[in-house]
């Protein structure tokens, strides 16, 4: 979860008041956040919420805090809409033709009339951090610079450029590289380069006096790239290959640099080609939809007939304005906020304003008997049976990236569930089989004694279109052998002990169409007509995504169609 630290000077400057430890302990989960150390003047801030980018400041967070307890919902008077363009007083960044080939899009404003101190200097930079790393995926997706506007002279450019030839000096350092030299001798460039090192052009931002301002989402130019303190007048441009994301994340920068003091200068960006909010946009750009909730699913989920003066107090708490009309909630989303992806969103933020204190807590009406369910008996002697045969046990996550799910294992993400809104690509998929996790350990385990034998018993999620949740969470048991010689008998021989040692009666069938497996070298295994599982030697191709050096063969039993035997 992300974490932040803040002056206590400026965050209680920002608040209006003083608090005490317990004081913020008790106000910091109306923002899903804890208190994680306050000493030497500076406050420690673990957010709980990775859908709320804009909380991750000190800034958000006391704009948040201030709004619940003053319910002044605070307006912006900077932002452009699709029938309404602020004054750009002449500013505009201009999108180049090759820019779509590497990097797609650009965008940014003018910040003034605030001296940069010492405490704001490291909250932009935090947040210029926070939003590229975790929102942005380690820059991927989101890049950020800072510059010193007075520098520079507009129009701005962006464009993807030829790397060999195109060059400047890099931020702290001294000689005048090209980008692709950057990529290699650059501190930054060696961390962030791969994002663009196979684009046939590389992004680049300058002016219209051919000054370099940036290589996003590298590094920026040693020239006007490094706002100090004391500076006065920024541009803050952000690029991606998503307009929306940049566009969330510039929106964010204008409500903290302005609720920090600054004025706020919008820019029109022009397109080279249409885009879904047309070809020029103003800068801060207010594109977030309405959200709708009906009442009824209100009393649902929360158990308590709210009022419509209480549903409307505790969405206002959140610094969300509403009408309600027909039994529908209609929400006005703020210009920082893009997280409203069904209405039980809406249904949280009014249990939050109502203060979850204030909810009675209600004893069960049914009463059960606790006790082991039936795959958890199943588990338990399988456990047994594998540790019986030499296996190790394995404990793996049950989230994972697409490439190491689905790509590595040659196989589709047609019924792979995908995370809407992740952390990061390293959390955007829910694992569809054991076998990936099993792989990713072998090819951890490479400098390990062999054989290797492990397995794991854990859940994985399929999507299936005939449940009510649209998934399918399935009790799977995963199996792995890797050594020198190991082959198909091996692990025929070794399932047929398992299915033995579990008194099924069992029958193999031929698998050809699964691209996990060599064809040939794998088989089904049906039990009263049913495929309950699959095993065989993993494709040279899969070992190779994997980086395992081993023949390997797998299985992988679906528990839950196992017939019952306890």
């Amino acid at each position: 979860m992300p974490k932040i630290e803040t002056s206590e000077k400026l965050f209680f400057k920002l608040l209006g008041k003083e608090f005490t430890d317990s004081e913020l302990e008790n106000i910091f989960p109306y923002a899903k956040a804890e208190l994680d150390g306050h000493e030497n003047g500076t406050i420690k801030i673990e957010l709980n919420d990775t859908n709320r980018p804009d909380l991750w400041s000190a800034v958000g967070l006391s704009r948040l805090i201030k709004n619940y307890f003053s319910q002044r919902i605070k307006k912006y008077s900077f932002f452009s809409d699709k029938n309404h363009s602020a004054d750009d007083e002449g500013r505009e960044i201009v999108i180049g033709k090759n820019a779509k080939n590497v990097r797609a899009y650009s965008c940014g404003f003018v910040a003034d009339g605030k001296t940069v101190d010492e405490d704001i200097l490291k909250t932009l930079i935090q947040s210029q951090e926070k939003l590229c790393f975790n929102f942005g995926r380690k820059r991927r997706t989101v890049a950020m610079g800072i510059y010193k506007n007075k520098l520079i002279n507009f129009p701005v450019h962006y464009d993807g450029v030829d790397p060999d030839k195109t060059h400047f000096v890099p931020l702290h350092m001294d000689e005048d590289l090209t980008l692709r030299e950057i990529c290699e001798k650059h501190e930054k460039g060696r961390e962030y380069g791969y994002i663009v090192k196979d684009k046939p052009f590389f992004p680049f931002l300058f002016d219209s006096n051919n000054q370099a301002l940036s290589f996003p989402p590298v590094i920026n130019s040693s020239n006007v790239g490094e706002v100090e303190i004391g500076d006065k007048n920024l541009f803050l441009e952000v690029s991606g290959p998503n307009l929306k994301d940049i566009l969330l994340c510039a929106n964010i920068m204008a409500c903290d640099m302005s609720d920090l003091g600054f004025k706020i200068h919008p820019v029109t960006v022009i397109f080279d080609e249409e885009t879904e909010f047309g070809k020029k946009i103003t800068v801060p750009y207010y594109f977030q939809d309405n959200i709708t909730c009906p009442v009824d699913l209100v009393y649902k989920t929360l158990g308590e007939k709210l009022s419509l003066t209480q549903i409307k107090t505790a969405l206002k708490k959140m610094g969300l304005e509403s009408d309600i009309n027909k039994g529908i909630i209609n929400i006005s989303c703020p210009p920082y906020r893009n997280d409203f992806l069904h209405a039980v969103d809406v249904v949280e933020d009014i249990m939050i304003g109502c203060d979850l204190n204030s909810f009675e807590p209600v004893i069960p009406k049914d009463f059960t008997v606790g006790r082991l369910s039936y795959v958890e008996n199943l588990n338990r002697k399988i456990k047994d049976i594998m540790i019986g045969m030499s296996f190790q046990e394995m404990i793996f996550n049950y989230l994972g990236s697409l490439k190491e799910y689905v790509h590595n294992m040659n196989t589709n993400d047609d019924k792979t569930v995908l995370i809407a809104n992740p952390m990061s690509e390293n959390y955007a998929v829910v694992r569809p089989s054991v076998l990936p996790s099993l792989l990713k350990s072998e090819a951890s385990s490479l400098s390990a004694v062999y054989p290797h034998r492990i397995y794991e018993t854990g859940k994985i999620v399929l999507k299936d279109d005939l449940d009510n949740s649209g998934t399918k969470t399935i009790n799977s048991l995963g199996i792995l052998v890797s050594d020198r010689a190991v082959g198909f008998n091996d692990i025929n021989s070794m399932v047929n002990n398992l299915m033995y040692l579990l008194n099924y009666k069992y029958e193999l069938n031929e698998l050809d169409n699964d691209t996990r497996f060599i064809i040939g070298r794998c088989a089904k295994v049906v039990i009263n007509g049913v495929c309950v599982g699959v095993f065989g030697e993993i494709h040279p191709q899969v070992l190779e995504n994997f980086g395992c050096t081993m023949p390997t063969v797998c299985a992988e039993f679906n528990l839950d169609l196992l017939p019952k035997i306890i």
